[in-house]
């Protein structure tokens, strides 16, 4: 206070106006400071929720299952044919039974292989190291159970989100792949049945149409909305 000038009112507000603007200089810079630490964290954030969020993808697929078969099966479609053809003979088994189990496994490798992948990109270093274990298995043609991997990231996924861990002792089966709904193809048949249908009652509206002459004709009801597959 000895350095401000009250003897007149030029000296007082001189000294008033620079006031002023030191504590408009000192704002300005603490909200810029602020403004790119909010930044900073919104973008920290954004990254922490599109790695749980895959993450937890990824453990869905991986451990999604307690029962049958807990283990990826890395065998190609041409490589059963080559298996259970023998040489020299022609043929290959279409049935109902093997066609199913073949595009059930090639399903279930596919979602196994994606969520490796995002585990290499996304995960810690252990899980990085079992992700990378169990492609190797995969490209060498052996079956890989993930249920050590469904572990890292159970624990992994937990800590992040403040929850307690797993309690000690809990006797937790065996987790493996989810297997995939094989409705799939009944479904695209019977969507393709009732688009044949629907063209047929098409061609007779307009046949019914062009009988009625000069009457209003009906509207046409809204189509369905696809459903994903």
């Amino acid at each position: 206070m000895r350095g401000l000038d009250f003897t007149n009112w030029h000296s007082l507000l001189l000294t008033l106006v620079g006031l002023a603007l030191v504590t408009l200089i000192g704002m300005g810079i603490r909200l810029v400071m602020m403004f790119t630490i909010q930044q900073r964290r919104e973008r920290m954030n954004r990254q922490i929720n599109e790695r749980l969020k895959t993450l937890i993808a990824a453990y869905k697929v991986l451990g999604g299952s307690f029962t049958g078969d807990l283990t990826v099966d890395p065998t190609h479609k041409r490589d059963l044919s080559r298996r259970n053809v023998p040489q020299g003979e022609a043929g290959l088994d279409l049935s109902a039974e093997a066609t199913a189990g073949s595009d059930r496994t090639r399903r279930i490798r596919d979602a196994v292989e994606a969520s490796l992948a995002d585990i290499i990109l996304l995960g810690t270093e252990d899980q990085v190291r079992l992700a990378q274990q169990a492609a190797r298995e995969l490209v060498a043609g052996r079956p890989v159970r993930t249920h050590d991997l469904v572990v890292s990231l159970r624990d992994f996924i937990r800590q992040a989100l403040d929850l307690a861990p797993v309690p000690t002792g809990s006797d937790i089966p065996l987790q493996g792949p989810t297997r995939p709904s094989s409705t799939g193809g009944r479904g695209a048949g019977a969507g393709a049945t009732g688009g044949r249908g629907g063209g047929g009652g098409g061609m007779g509206a307009g046949m019914g149409g062009g009988g009625m002459g000069m009457g209003d004709s009906p509207d046409d009801p809204a189509d369905p909305m696809a459903r994903k597959g």
